[in-house]
């Protein structure tokens, strides 16, 4: 009983079908087209016209009739192998596709009675912890979007620079004599400055001009738009424009150290225009023109007095987005010109 058991072949499903052996139909086609075609070439010669009777054995007329007679043939057996060779790949081809067609098969049955049952302890882990990633993200961002709600009400209503002045004024105040608007107006805030220090986009900037507005209620920042303003329209003349300029980006601990009254190499990073054309044509018309020189130290002197101050209150992003200003590249193109950053 177990010598049957043991002799019993292996059943390899649909592996186990071999390959029809023996004889095809293109075969036995090709076998009676070449029998066919021996017929015709015996008598073609039996009955062909035999000429004078001189028999010529000529090499070239022997080989060209050797190929007439077998070169056919040849050609009908290699269509009967292509198809044979065509069959057999049809074949595999259908014994693979029932083979993956079985594997789905399984996997899908397989899939099924597994989510059919309890999931699994690590799965339900998994699923625990991206639960709590989600609530950890959610409180991130909401602590984020409340930090940067925040951030921008300072800056709104942040002094960009100190001021003397009262923090809240009276509508009905009474003016003093001798006391104008400009005395008791309210400080700049960061926001305004920065706008109004890189000028409207365009003429239909409003929010631009409104910030230039406010910051010009100001005396000191007054004074510096319009010396930046002044520098800017001469530069202008010379064909150097500041949205032309890409200056190299510096860290905001480095503009604090030139507040702070560094000079030299610790602050040569401010110096990061690299435009040559501009840096040539504006040391040109500073050794040409005194009108430009003086215009162009007067703003340098109005610029290192008023970041001084605008230092004091302003975080590092505001440092960097001031640095980025219109009048902020008048200040590194100068400033590169007149050697104040060697």
């Amino acid at each position: 009983m177990s010598d049957n058991k043991a002799n019993k072949p292996i059943d390899l499903g649909i592996y186990s079908r071999k390959g029809s052996g023996g004889i095809t139909a293109a075969e036995i086609i090709a076998l009676a087209l070449s029998l066919l075609w021996v017929f015709g070439v015996i008598m073609f010669f039996t009955f062909a016209p035999k000429g004078d009777g001189r028999i010529e054995l000529d090499p070239i007329v022997f080989v060209m009739k050797l190929l007439a007679i077998f070169l056919p043939i040849a050609v009908i057996w290699v269509g009967a192998a292509a198809a044979r060779s065509a069959r057999i790949m049809r074949t595999e081809s259908e014994r693979l596709q029932s083979a993956i067609d079985a594997m789905r098969h399984t996997y899908v049955t397989q899939a099924q009675s597994g989510n059919m049952g309890v999931k699994p302890s690590v799965e339900k882990k998994l699923d625990e912890i991206a639960a709590a990633q989600k609530q950890t993200e959610s409180a991130i961002a909401t602590f984020t979007s409340t930090r940067e709600r925040r951030d921008a009400q300072s800056a709104a209503t942040k002094p960009a620079i100190s001021s003397s002045a009262p923090d809240k004024i009276d509508a009905q105040t009474s003016l003093a004599l001798g006391t104008t608007a400009e005395d008791i107006a309210p400080p700049v805030s960061i926001s305004d400055f920065i706008r109004a220090l890189n000028f409207p986009e365009t003429a239909d900037d409003r929010e631009g001009f409104a910030a230039l507005r406010r910051a010009l209620q100001d005396r000191s920042v007054a004074r510096l738009i319009q010396a930046a303003q002044d520098v800017l329209t001469l530069l202008s003349q010379e064909g150097i424009y500041m949205d032309d300029l890409q200056p190299d980006q510096s860290r905001p601990e480095i503009w604090r150290k030139f507040a702070q009254g560094d000079r030299g190499r610790s602050i040569a990073a401010l110096g990061g225009v690299r435009d040559r054309s501009s840096l040539a044509l504006t040391s040109g018309r500073m050794k040409q023109d005194p009108i430009f020189r003086d215009a162009m130290h007067h703003f340098l002197r109005q610029f290192d007095k008023t970041f001084v101050e605008f230092e004091a209150n302003a975080t590092d992003q505001e440092v960097v987005a001031l640095s980025d200003t219109r009048t902020a590249r008048a200040f590194m193109l100068l400033g590169r010109v007149t050697g104040t950053f060697d």
